[in-house]
């Protein structure tokens, strides 16, 4: 498999494969990509005791971040390869669910970005509303549709519900969204470094949280795209949308699905040159940049069901993206650290 392949088409400033930016409303009843307005988080940061419930322990150290194999798209800046230093942390185990979000939202009665605006992005194969709700699709990506009613309690809009995915990740959560949940756990959202840190389970410079095969035994490990993106996708894995957060063997740290399933939020502003300006340096405890670039994006990691090495060839350990902190859709998570 060729580099070349793995770069298809996908776009190397925009992860439109990965998930659309921040929607919001226009005046004229159109849909537009923008910002939305900022939330203020229900339960301030300094409201609760720090906990670690359901999270494991890493030794930090020393290892070496970025992608190792030349694989990564080059508006992605996954090089150069670097020491990183990282002190001990705590990180969830899973992605957190939809149960769990459920009782933070039934504790504090947050709102999520979506519910407020009423619409959010659902990708065309999945959608579950009438044809009413289905507003368009989004700019430049035909297949994601902006659909009204879809948030973290429907996620494929208004006719879906998560009912039957309790123990699924929740999904159609921004960054805001994220970082107010951590808020109310006692957590925070891991930084960049930690989260590929951690995802790499202990393997040095591999490719994948379990090695450098995508099928070891012919085996899956991980939920991805199989089949032809974005039409048919075939489900060698077993699934169409996001799977169970403890359905495939954990890595070396006793961490699931760290790559597919869904995207996860990290703390850091997304740069294309943040690896850049550390080259010959070794770092300790990276935070990212201080300030956002003209994209104003926060970095995304792990990939989602939706990749597919022809076009986003994002579930490998290495690869990073990054989305408006007001963006939210069907593929995007979290898991806090």
């Amino acid at each position: 498999m060729t580099s070349a392949h793995h770069h298809g088409t996908a776009g190397s400033t925009t992860p439109s494969c990965c998930a659309p930016g921040g929607l919001t409303t226009a005046t004229d009843g159109l849909l537009q990509i923008g910002r939305r307005p900022q939330p203020t988080p229900s339960a301030r940061e300094a409201d609760r005791p720090r906990s670690t419930r359901g999270q494991v322990r890493l030794p930090g150290g020393a290892f070496a971040m970025g992608d190792a194999f030349g694989e990564g798209y080059p508006g992605d800046g996954e090089g150069p390869v670097h020491e990183v230093d990282l002190g001990a942390f705590t990180i969830d185990a899973t992605s957190v669910t939809n149960a769990a979000f459920a009782t933070f939202v039934k504790a504090t009665g947050y709102v999520t970005e979506a519910e407020t605006l009423g619409v959010s992005a659902v990708f065309h194969l999945q959608v579950k509303a009438e044809r009413p709700d289905i507003l368009g699709a989004a700019t430049g990506t035909p297949w994601w549709l902006v659909v009204r009613g879809a948030d973290w309690r429907h996620p494929y809009g208004p006719a879906s519900s998560i009912t039957q995915l309790q123990n699924h990740p929740v999904v159609q959560v921004s960054w805001n969204d994220a970082r107010a949940y951590a808020a109310w756990a006692g957590k925070r959202l891991p930084t960049e470094a930690e989260w590929e840190y951690a995802a790499r389970g202990g393997l040095a410079g591999a490719r994948f949280p379990w090695g450098d095969d995508l099928l070891p035994r012919g085996r899956w490990n991980c939920n991805i795209w199989q089949g032809e993106f974005p039409r048919h996708n075939s489900t060698d894995d077993g699934f169409v949308g996001t799977a169970p957060v403890k359905q495939y063997a954990p890595n070396g740290y006793g961490l699931f699905n760290m790559v597919g399933n869904v995207w996860e939020w990290c703390a850091d502003w997304f740069a294309a040159d943040t690896y850049a300006r550390r080259a010959g340096t070794r770092v300790v405890d990276p935070t990212g940049p201080a300030e956002p670039d003209v994209t104003g994006r926060r970095v995304m990691r792990g990939g989602s069901f939706l990749c597919h090495d022809s076009y986003c060839y994002r579930y490998r350990v290495a690869a990073r993206s990054g989305n408006t902190p007001d963006s939210a859709a069907s593929n995007v998570g979290f898991r806090c650290a």
